[in-house]
């Protein structure tokens, strides 16, 4: 079985310009939890997730916390405030943009499957040979898929 076989072929993307107000728009319609980033011409620039979006957005303690156990608060109006400027950041802040891993359409199914459990992703974009975008091997669709393809037999 090839990649091909398994693959999303509707791809949701984002670019590196975009607000991560419009991420979230992307993430939230579309009941998915990330997205590869292309530029103009759908080459993999990089990928973003939900998680790097809440790593983003989460406060930090305006200094280290010590052994006295500090908590830092922050008033529920300042918050929003704070929240509502890092919406406006770029993606391409808050990317992943080294080390990417893809697959191709034409690789084997059993070698996407160890690189998705090898490095604990949840999304895998999928590559063809002019370098662009074509799919996204997500670790739900495969589980989906091999129940159909596989069990079913």
């Amino acid at each position: 079985m090839k990649v091909r076989d398994f693959m999303i072929t509707k791809v949701f993307t984002v670019k590196p310009s975009n607000t991560i107000k419009e991420l979230l728009q992307v993430l939230t319609s579309n009941r998915i939890g990330g997205v590869p980033v292309v530029d103009d011409k759908d080459h993999l620039v990089g990928m973003v997730s939900d998680g790097d979006v809440l790593r983003y957005l989460s406060p930090k303690p305006p200094w280290p916390i010590g052994i006295a156990g500090l908590v830092y608060i922050i008033e529920e109006g300042d918050f929003e405030d704070v929240l509502r400027k890092k919406l406006d950041t770029q993606v391409k802040e808050i990317m992943t943009k080294r080390n990417l891993l893809f697959a191709s359409p034409d690789d084997d199914f059993e070698v996407t499957l160890r690189l998705l459990s090898r490095h604990h992703y949840k999304k895998l974009p999928v590559i063809n040979g002019a370098g662009r975008v074509i799919g996204v091997l997500s670790r739900g669709d495969l589980i989906n898929n091999i129940s159909k393809k596989i069990i079913s037999y």
